[in-house]
């Protein structure tokens, strides 16, 4: 099935482009979550006319995010955790914690943000990505430190 995407998802593409997928994935999540629109003719008449709209917001949005990866960049976060045997923790650290970190340090950073394939399990110094726009990108310390 054909759709429009309306929003950018990660694996698929970026807004405004026509992808091909599955039937039911375009039924049960992508346009339910208002993420796409069935390729009908009239959707893609609509898409065009707003491309210039949507082209001039991702430019303010990516101008937005550079301001910040100029802020991000070097910041270092020190995470406590209960440790045991082995300096393993007791649990993880998770890219909540890591987003409640920043935003107490004054950054507004969504999880889904945070480019951390999985949670932290071990003390230790580790770099973390933040992907504040589709090609914009900072990088940021992270310390786990025992409690």
């Amino acid at each position: 099935m054909k759709v429009i995407l309306i929003e950018d998802v990660k694996a698929l593409g970026d807004a405004g482009t026509v992808v091909d997928v599955a039937r039911g994935f375009a039924r049960n999540y992508l346009i339910p979550q208002r993420k796409a629109l069935e390729a009908t003719p009239g959707n893609l008449a609509r898409v065009e006319q707003e491309k210039s709209k949507m082209i001039q917001a991702h430019l303010k949005g990516k101008e937005a995010a550079q301001t910040v990866v100029a802020q991000l960049e070097g910041v270092s976060l020190t995470i406590t955790q209960k440790v045991g045997e082995g300096e393993k923790l007791y649990g993880s650290v998770t890219a909540a914690m890591i987003a409640e970190a920043l935003e107490a340090k004054g950054f507004s950073v969504d999880r889904k943000q945070l480019e951390l394939p999985e949670p932290l399990k071990k003390l230790g110094t580790y770099e973390v990505a933040v992907r504040l726009a589709p090609e914009v990108k900072a990088v940021i310390t992270v310390e786990v430190a025992p409690e």
